[in-house]
């Protein structure tokens, strides 16, 4: 068969995917996941979106995810006057008492608490740091003066970024939370968070989901503020994964700085062996060009050379002019390099005895052993996924098979590097079972008469229990 990729492409829905063939060509040139940006959605829309990717996955057998992105506080200036351009010195008002139209000399800040989080001397970034304004002087309440750093042309509505400022907003906003129940009751596979700062922050999602629905939705903590960088070892700890935002990131701290950034998160997660998505600006010449740049390119290729689990694009399949064309450039990209000895996850065996540590024990020999025998592939019979997570995170050179009978996490593993799902619910005999796993691996074209694969089980397997077993199949064909 032909080479299937492993790192895993995230596509951004938006106007130019509306479509049905559309997204059905996407899926089937390498798209694993579409994400709902809940910043530029309405329901109605992500409702017809979602039974149109459900019934193309349903149709090929992809299993293909849907991740939900919540919008989280995102800062934003009012209204602003045509023609209302600020020079380099000038001094000018912002508040945040009441809403109005704004000009050159005074500007509205959808933040409350603004007068009272901003300290003198700190910086406030406006439209992706174009313009930046200092803080001069503020009234504690409402209003706060600040000098003009870096000028330009006031647009409305643009973001805004604080990078010194220690913000008092909450991680969910009203709409956050309406838009974290809409996602739960339409059964969304995972939900990012935007602008974590620590695990608090995580804490209310999780138990909206705990309360809301009654199978885990995993939560990807997005890392776009210098208080995340600070906080990782403890965000790491509180969610299933991590996604590089570098756009506000990249306001946020020194550009210069983040790609070291990236690299040290994605190594962060494949010692904690969670999967970490890498976004932002990946191929953004694509939006209205047929090829990527050189320098997009190589972004795409050091981004899977780093060790992401999956890459992902945003206005590039959103609103761009060729969706699908980008689709089959990056999956091109990462079947040119992904399996480059470069490459290097780090292995060091679980040492915790926790109560999964029996299991994180069988997956780790199995991937090692996998590459030792040149095992085609590994199989796994999981009820939670966890298996899944696990083998994902050791990196073997086989692919990763993984056999349930829990059809909601089917599409959530859909996300893991390396990972293809399927339904089965043959639970006989420990032997009758492995047969029956292995050659339906066989009719997949994932191995070959004469391969090795190697399975693993829970024994007794009618139990459904933590996975205990590891053994070693050739197949007979």
């Amino acid at each position: 068969m032909d080479q299937i990729k492993k790192t895993k492409i995230i596509a951004t829905l938006g106007p130019s995917t509306e479509d049905k063939e559309i997204i059905e060509k996407m899926i089937l040139e390498g798209v694993d996941v579409f994400r709902i940006n809940f910043s530029h959605s309405n329901y109605n829309k992500i409702s017809d979106q979602i039974d149109i990717i459900r019934s193309i996955s349903k149709k090929l057998g992809t299993n293909t995810s849907i991740l939900g992105d919540l919008q989280g506080p995102k800062l934003r200036i009012g209204e602003v006057s045509n023609n209302s351009e600020i020079k380099k010195g000038d001094n000018l008002v912002l508040s945040c008492k009441s809403l109005f139209e704004g000009n050159s000399k005074k500007i509205y800040i959808n933040y409350q608490n603004f007068a009272r989080d901003v300290k003198i001397g700190e910086n406030i970034l406006v439209d992706d740091g174009k313009i930046i304004f200092e803080v001069l002087e503020t009234d504690n309440k409402s209003e706060v003066i600040v000098k003009t750093i870096q000028g330009g042309k006031l647009k409305s509505r643009k973001g805004i970024n604080l990078p010194n400022t220690k913000i008092s907003l909450p991680a969910l906003t009203k709409k956050d939370i309406e838009d974290a129940k809409f996602s739960i009751e339409n059964q969304f596979d995972w939900i990012a968070l935007s602008f974590v700062r620590n695990s608090n922050d995580l804490d209310e999602l999780r138990s909206i989901i705990e309360k809301k629905s009654n199978h885990k939705i995993p939560i990807i903590a997005k890392i776009e503020k210098p208080e995340a960088i600070k906080n990782i070892n403890e965000i790491i700890s509180s969610c299933d994964g991590l996604m590089v935002a570098r756009g506000d990131l990249g306001v946020e701290i020194p550009p210069a700085e983040v790609p070291l950034v990236q690299k040290e998160i994605v190594l962060i997660s494949k010692k904690a062996r969670k999967p970490v998505i890498i976004a932002t600006q990946m191929m953004e010449n694509m939006i209205d060009n047929l090829s990527a740049t050189r320098a997009e390119v190589n972004d795409v290729a050091n981004s899977v050379m780093d060790g992401a689990d999956a890459v992902m694009l945003s206005a590039e399949t959103s609103v761009g002019n060729y969706p699908v064309e980008v689709i089959k450039a990056m999956s091109s990209i990462i079947k040119s390099v992904e399996n480059s000895e470069l490459i290097i996850v780090p292995q060091k065996p679980p040492k915790i005895r926790d109560d999964r540590f029996i299991t994180k024990s069988v997956c780790f020999h199995a991937a090692h052993l996998a590459n030792d025998v040149e095992a085609k592939a590994i199989c796994t019979l999981t009820n939670s996924g966890y298996t899944a997570f696990q083998i994902s995170a050791w990196r073997p050179k086989s692919h990763v098979l993984v056999f349930t009978s829990n059809e909601r996490i089917l599409t959530q593993l859909n996300l893991l590097w390396g990972v293809k799902a399927f339904f089965y619910d043959g639970f006989e005999s420990t032997d009758k079972t492995v047969e029956q796993i292995n050659k339906i691996a066989l009719e997949k074209g994932y191995v070959n008469k004469g391969d090795l694969l190697i399975n693993l089980t829970a024994m007794p397997i009618s139990a459904k229990g933590k996975v205990n077993t590891l053994r070693i199949s050739s197949i007979k064909g």
